[in-house]
């Protein structure tokens, strides 16, 4: 199973959400280090769940970061964590109504 199907899995379990989106940005950095031979080290992750509500930025990203934890310690170089509430991404700019 791929590294990004394997991190959906783990945020979906840990925190419900109502959005998930992982980008896979591995190929710009390839020759970097932490950069893997087969690329699936550098994602982004834009998530929407109810979990967030209340929290602030840090403990939301907390809270990614101890679902992603195992594919942390080895896999995954770099993480970009984009936590919403469902309300914040409802009023986003651009967002339809």
């Amino acid at each position: 199973m791929r590294v990004a199907d394997r991190l959906a899995a783990k945020l979906e379990a840990a925190l419900s959400p109502e959005r998930l989106a992982i980008h896979d940005f591995s190929a710009a950095h390839a020759g970097h280090a932490g950069a893997r031979p087969g690329g699936e080290s550098h994602f982004e992750v834009e998530i929407v769940a109810e979990a967030f509500a209340g929290q602030s930025r840090v403990a939301r990203q907390r809270l990614v970061l101890d679902a992603a934890a195992e594919l942390l310690r080895d896999e995954i170089h770099a993480l970009t964590i984009k936590a919403l509430t469902p309300a914040e991404w409802a009023a986003r700019p651009g967002s339809a109504t």
